[in-house]
């Protein structure tokens, strides 16, 4: 976490580089996923995170019916980073969560992982739920992206990424891990997420794997409460 908040004033000279780096064969934002992309790689003298990690962007009229293709069409791949400097160099240019409208998300996941219950690395997994009131996303957003780049939830490969979920009357944090059956992982997440967010002692944590989602066709509902 050290590396993360001592470069993140060094970073204040370049920022046009990275947004230039990630705009290869098509631009930046770009759902096209057949489009070869430039490799991203740490640049001289930088600080390479274990993995990279790709932003993605989605957002969806809240009266039309959600399905996977129409999802799949909605979001958007916005930028992948490699080092810490091009973490900070991107992050610095995104709408911090609490400034969204409507019915938005940002997904920060491992390169290759697409924020989709049907991945490959995803469809034996699960997420872990935290809804907070308005005005909490943009801090609790930054908090856990750097846990999870900073690699403090020590479960080996087994987180695949991280969402934040603005909506009309809540906004809604979760975490998705690969193996939603291992409850040892599981756990070790959910107290990490404690400890990392500093949540009181009271407050309901839900898990929710994958499989039930597509069962329902919902993120959100029925849910697993863990206190």
């Amino acid at each position: 976490m050290n590396q993360f908040e001592n470069l993140k004033e060094e970073d204040c000279g370049e920022q046009e580089e990275m947004k230039d780096s990630n705009e290869t064969d098509g631009g930046s934002i770009n759902n096209n996923n057949n489009i070869r992309r430039k490799m991203v790689t740490p640049g001289a003298g930088e600080h390479p995170l274990q993995y990279n990690y790709t932003f993605w962007y989605s957002r969806r009229t809240p009266s039309r019916p959600a399905n996977t293709q129409s999802y799949e069409q909605n979001i958007r791949q916005m930028g992948t980073v490699a080092s810490v400097e091009q973490f900070w160099k991107f992050y610095s240019h995104l709408v911090r969560p609490g400034d969204l409208t409507g019915h938005s998300d940002f997904h920060l996941f491992k390169e290759g992982i697409k924020p989709m219950w049907e991945d490959e690395a995803n469809k034996n997994g699960g997420k872990w739920i935290i809804r907070l009131r308005k005005g909490l996303a943009s801090r609790f957003w930054e908090n856990i992206i750097l846990a999870m780049l900073g690699e403090q939830f020590m479960v080996g490969e087994e987180i695949c990424g991280v969402v934040v979920s603005i909506r009309f009357q809540e906004d809604i944090l979760s975490i998705w891990n690969k193996t939603a059956s291992d409850q040892v992982t599981t756990s070790r997440i959910r107290d990490t997420l404690r400890r990392v967010l500093n949540l009181p002692p009271n407050t309901i944590m839900e898990y929710k794997t994958h499989n039930d989602s597509l069962k329902d066709n919902s993120s959100f509902r029925n849910t697993k409460i863990a206190l």
